[in-house]
């Protein structure tokens, strides 16, 4: 594959099943992306992607969503996070599910997680081979605002990469990357609605000593939306390669129903599978 190639990942925390299949089906059949960028729980996704561990993000996630250790009130009490991310990276990656970090490290692979600085309120990126503590990197990616703490790394003050951007298309393609294919978690033409005032409120009592990422939290739909339409041009234009759930997605961001989640990663393979000869296609072009 041209190294001018770069693979984008959505976020969408549990609904990332989905991305999970597909994943799955380019290990399986061999295909190596140079540059691997992910945003939220497509950073989780991708660190699994670059490890070469088919099956691992759904393993995890079919095994322990049930697990109060994992996810739930109890870790929302006791940890300020829906997710218990030191059982996430310590427990499960190192003994429970092992993360295969020599693989991951040594890979040729590009790979950057993102996160938002809360600080500035921008995107800011994380680099294999750059980066101190890549698992801390990921795991400010995936701090969901209000559900999860800030996030200390690299000297900056991080939440969720969604925040800032969702879908670093321009990302890559500021990066030099020349052809993109890129992985939703939402059917074509999803569009998010405007924030609440509940939610809104709760944003200004928990962030009011960061104006700038507040005003980014208040624009999450219009710049989601906005990117969703920049993608939708992209792909018309052929410039970049979409693959995306075929219907609404019915997972939650707190999903506990196993069947749904196991549902969802096989919906992901057989998407990918039939996509397979187009998306070559287009990287071959």
């Amino acid at each position: 594959m041209k190294e001018s190639t770069a693979l984008v990942l959505e976020g969408g925390s549990l609904r990332c099943l989905f991305t999970a299949g597909v994943l799955d089906t380019f290990i399986a059949n061999g295909i190596e992306f140079p540059c691997v960028g992910g945003v939220s729980a497509g950073s989780l996704s991708g660190l699994n992607y670059v490890s070469k561990q088919m099956g691992r993000t759904a393993k995890v996630n079919m095994d322990y969503v049930k697990d109060k250790r994992l996810m739930g009130i109890r870790s929302l009490i006791r940890n300020r996070s829906i997710f218990n991310f030191d059982f996430l990276f310590d427990d499960i990656g190192k003994e429970l599910i092992p993360f295969d970090e020599e693989t991951f490290y040594n890979s040729p692979q590009r790979y950057v997680a993102f996160a938002t600085d809360c600080k500035t309120g921008k995107l800011v990126s994380f680099e294999k081979g750059k980066t101190k503590d890549m698992m801390m990197a990921c795991r400010s990616s995936c701090s969901m605002p209000l559900l999860s703490p800030i996030v200390h790394v690299e000297g900056m003050e991080c939440l969720d990469g969604g925040i800032a951007n969702p879908i670093p298309v321009d990302w890559a393609m500021n990066e030099g990357y020349e052809k993109i294919v890129v992985v939703l978690t939402r059917q074509e033409g999803y569009r998010k609605q405007p924030v609440s005032s509940a939610m809104m409120r709760a944003y200004e009592r928990s962030y009011r000593d960061y104006p700038r990422l507040l005003r980014k939290l208040k624009q999450i739909p219009k710049h989601y939306n906005e990117i969703q339409e920049d993608i939708a041009r992209l792909e018309k234009e052929g410039r970049i390669f979409v693959i995306r759930p075929e219907e609404p997605v019915l997972v939650s961001r707190v999903e506990k129903d196993v069947q749904k989640l196991r549902d969802l990663y096989e919906i992901g393979k057989t998407i990918a599978d039939k996509r397979m000869e187009d998306m070559l296609a287009y990287l071959n072009e």
